[in-house]
């Protein structure tokens, strides 16, 4: 499928061409689509349609025209229909100009009658060429729907097309390198099939890099590998299931080694391949998305993409897991979201290490403000902490290790909440995800 394909466009830029198409008249059509053409294009290149706010976005030939001034004469003349009109010295200077030039004309002078041909030539020339280019210019963004169908991208050469459409075939990449693995680089001039690996050397390539990774090969050399297989993918525009895999892949691996910055740009790649129907593992990676956001403390946004979701993917066990964080998180129940950090499905805690930490040191103020005393294990158990050892740090970090005689119970009372509230602000004040989605 063609990178340009209306299959491929957002949402958002497809209802702003319907937009567009239905403001068009036929005195403005043929600027007007030329400048869609343009600015779609432009978005192309500099890979921004899916950021682009197209909602905002005005193209200069629709903009409509101010009305120009009406003139006070045409309506006395209307009023006063039996008044006979006053003339102007401008017009009475052209009449007597026009008036002069016809006494003077030689029906006989042959360079004149000459002239004047050729200027109606011109005109007419002129005039034919304007309605050529009308018929002719046409926006090549290839779709099968009826309303885009006079935008579409031919694939055959045609000298009398209109040459600003683009034949995105002829920079379609075909690789030919048969190196299994390579290393990323950073592409800083038009890429050369033999440097660029064809769909099966990457599959074969992904094959070998899971295999390494599983047995323990060092990440850096296997993220290394991931984006180098990503480059190939996109400089050749391969889209399709496969591609699915290997951004999935290298984001769980990201997770596995606290990797965000790469997380999240396979994050927001996939968000786009699903949103194209590519099949994948949609329900795992909307329950990340939510953690993620809950991480970020991004209410607004997470609710926003929670009412999205549809009755179905809300069935599933991942994003029902995420789910109940963002209620349990949303309630202040501490004691939940613990629970349910133990219960998380397949890399959830990965992405909730990132947060626990904030919500545990919010849990304990509430805590130490609701207890005389109180038992260390209990406290360990409740914030799900490993050791008693683990606890004993996290309470010194806070101010909290006051312990009663016994040395068992945590004496609430002797805690300075104005100082544990303090190193709670100091840490959490803001948050920083690495390539944020």
């Amino acid at each position: 499928m063609s990178a340009m394909s209306q299959d491929s466009w957002p949402p958002a830029l497809k209802e702003w061409v319907s937009k567009c198409l239905g403001m068009m008249t036929d005195l403005n059509r043929a600027d007007a689509q030329a400048e869609l053409k343009q600015v779609i294009h432009d978005a192309f290149v500099t890979k921004s349609l899916w950021t682009t706010d197209w909602n905002g976005m005005q193209l200069q030939s629709l903009i409509p025209k101010p009305m120009p001034m009406v003139n006070n004469l045409k309506r006395k003349k209307t009023a006063n229909v039996y008044e006979a009109p006053i003339a102007t010295k401008k017009q009475k200077k052209n009449a007597l100009k026009k008036a002069e030039t016809a006494r003077n004309f030689d029906p006989n002078d042959r360079a004149a009658l000459d002239r004047r041909a050729q200027r109606f030539q011109r005109e007419h020339d002129l005039e034919r060429q304007k309605n050529l280019t009308s018929q002719t210019a046409s926006l090549s963004l290839g779709s099968s729907h009826p309303r885009y169908a006079h935008l579409s991208f031919d694939n055959t050469p045609d000298p009398d097309a209109d040459p600003n459409v683009m034949d995105w075939d002829r920079y379609t990449i075909v690789g030919t390198c048969t190196d299994i693995f390579k290393d990323y680089l950073r592409l800083t001039s038009e890429p050369k099939p033999e440097s660029i690996r064809p769909l099966p050397i990457l599959e074969q390539a992904f094959e070998q890099i899971k295999i390494r990774f599983r047995n323990r090969a060092p990440y850096n050399w296997i993220c290394n590998q991931l984006k180098s297989l990503r480059q190939d993918l996109v400089v050749q525009r391969i889209k399709n299931d496969f591609t699915a895999k290997v951004y999935e892949s290298h984001a769980r691996m990201a997770l596995e080694n606290n990797d965000m910055v790469e997380y999240n740009q396979c994050q927001a790649t996939l968000k786009s391949l699903y949103e194209l129907g590519i099949p994948g593992a949609h329900n795992e990676f909307t329950a990340y998305r939510i953690l993620m956001l809950l991480h970020g403390r991004n209410r607004s946004e997470s609710n926003l993409y929670v009412g999205q979701l549809t009755a179905q993917q809300k069935e599933d066990k991942a994003v029902q897991h995420a789910l109940n964080v963002q209620r349990a998180l949303a309630l202040g129940n501490y004691h939940r979201l613990m629970r349910l950090y133990e219960e998380s499905p397949n890399m959830s805690a990965y992405i909730m290490d990132h947060f626990i930490p904030r919500e545990r040191a919010r849990a304990l103020i509430c805590i130490t403000r609701a207890y005389k005393t109180l038992p260390i294990e209990f406290l360990q158990s409740e914030l799900c902490l490993e050791t008693l050892e683990g606890t004993h740090q996290f309470l010194q970090e806070y101010g909290c290790a006051t312990y009663t005689a016994d040395q068992k119970n945590i004496d609430c009372n002797a805690i300075s909440q104005a100082n544990v509230q303090k190193t709670f602000e100091q840490k959490y004040r803001k948050v920083g995800i690495k390539g944020a989605i």
